[in-house]
C-alpha cells in the first residue's frame, strides 16, 4: 500500500468524522431544550467537525498553498467561535432567554439584580423554560 493510498483512507476517515460531528451539532441545535445547551452544541462539536474536515481536505490536496488556506480558516473559526457563543449567550441572558432551572451556578445574578437595581428596575420573576416538543 502506497503512502498517497494511506493518506487518501485517513483524510476519508477524518471527512466522514467531520462530518457526523457536523450533523450532530445540527441536530442537537434543534433538539435540545435551552439556549445555552444550543450555543454548545454550535461552538464545540462544529468547530471541531469542521477541523476534521478541514484536516481530511488538507491530506487529500497536499499542496502548500491549499494547506496554508485550510490552516487560516481553521484558526479563525477557532478565534471567532467561542466568542460569538459567549455574545450571544451574555446578550440573551438578561432578556430571560435562558432556563434558570437549568443551571447549576448563575454567576451572573447577583451582578444582574445590583445593575437593575441601580436603575430602579424591578427583577422579573425567573422565566420557567420549556422543555423539547
Amino acid at each position: 500500500m502506497s503512502l498517497d493510498a494511506v493518506l487518501d483512507t485517513v483524510a476519508a476517515g477524518c471527512l466522514v468524522a467531520g462530518a457526523m460531528l457536523c450533523l450532530a451539532a445540527g441536530v442537537a441545535l434543534l433538539r435540545f431544550p435551552d439556549l445555552l445547551f444550543r450555543l454548545h452544541a454550535a461552538a464545540k462539536p462544529q468547530v471541531l467537525g469542521l477541523l476534521l474536515v478541514l484536516l481530511g481536505c488538507a491530506l487529500r490536496l497536499r499542496n502548500g498553498v491549499d494547506i496554508t488556506t485550510l490552516v487560516l480558516i481553521g484558526l479563525f473559526q477557532l478565534a471567532s467561535a467561542p466568542v460569538a457563543a459567549h455574545m450571544v449567550g451574555r446578550t440573551a441572558y438578561p432578556h430571560r432567554d435562558i432556563g434558570r432551572d437549568l443551571l447549576i451556578t448563575d454567576e451572573l445574578a447577583p451582578d444582574w439584580e445590583r445593575i437593575n437595581a441601580n436603575r430602579g428596575v424591578p427583577s422579573p420573576p425567573a422565566q420557567a423554560s420549556q422543555g423539547p416538543g
